[in-house]
């Protein structure tokens, strides 16, 4: 029974090993806390100095993906934070568990009221949803190739490849069939209308020949209603460029736009 007890814990701290040099291979030489939060996986990158205002940025989705946003931010005294809701695409579940994970952080490592949110591909939905609930807690939104309209995907009822069995899930955990999601209206084509009103500026970067989130769909879509709304948002378009990857080989106009963006909502 001993010998037993003894494999487990050496196979389970070989796991947490092997769990953190996987986050280290991302940020090498940064604090990496790595836990359950509520019974899902959660992240937390501590920078080397925390900055004097203590800010952070939230990214929603693709963890350790074109990370060059998330390691220009941690140089600069940014926390780096992630807790997994991508199985529940924005819904109201998920909001509930980012407010939670909110409070958490800024109660149990006393971040900024506000944060940077960064949401890659389905990212995109819980980012916009969680932040038109939440307009006093948002510095701006940097959205990378954005799922605005789950209807784009995973529903693929558009031009978009879609994903079948995503948009299963998607429609379950919704509560919603294939004729009441034509009309559902708790997505960011919409929400982002509260966005756009209280002044939080937004930039989306993606790419021009993504099959699988075409822009036409999603962030054209959201672009006009934001506008619209008297909202201000900045478009980077990659020609020629796919769902992937996302980002810029070279991060300065998205750390610009951060920075400039924290500054007017200081």
């Amino acid at each position: 029974m001993k010998l037993v007890v003894t494999l487990v814990l050496s196979l389970l701290s070989s796991l947490f090993v092997t769990m953190a040099f996987q986050t280290d291979a991302v940020f090498p030489g940064y604090k990496v806390k790595e836990f359950s939060f509520e019974g899902h996986s959660a992240k937390i990158v501590f920078p080397k100095k925390a900055n004097a205002t203590r800010d952070w940025i939230w990214r929603a989705r693709f963890w350790g993906h074109e990370p060059q946003v998330d390691k220009a931010l941690l140089e600069r005294g940014f926390h780096v934070v992630n807790v997994d809701v991508a199985d529940l695409f924005g819904n109201q579940e998920a909001v509930r568990r980012w407010d939670d994970f909110y409070e958490y952080c800024i109660s149990e490592h006393k971040l900024n009221k506000k944060v940077v949110l960064e949401g890659m591909s389905r990212g995109g939905l819980i980012i916009y949803n969680w932040a038109s609930k939440n307009t006093d807690k948002v510095h701006c939104i940097y959205a990378d190739a954005p799922v605005c309209d789950i209807k784009s995907w995973p529903g693929g009822l558009y031009r978009g490849s879609g994903s079948p069995d995503a948009w299963k899930t998607c429609l379950d955990v919704y509560n919603l069939d294939t004729n009441s999601v034509l009309t559902f209206e708790d997505i960011p084509i919409h929400n982002c209308v509260s966005v756009a009103k209280a002044g939080i500026p937004v930039l989306h970067v993606f790419g021009d020949a993504d099959t699988v989130v075409p822009f036409e769909e999603n962030t054209t879509l959201l672009a006009e209603k934001f506008k619209d709304a008297g909202g201000t948002i900045n478009l980077i378009r990659k020609e020629g460029v796919g769902h992937h990857p996302h980002s810029l080989e070279d991060p300065k106009p998205i750390v610009d736009f951060i920075l400039k963006s924290m500054e007017a909502s200081e």
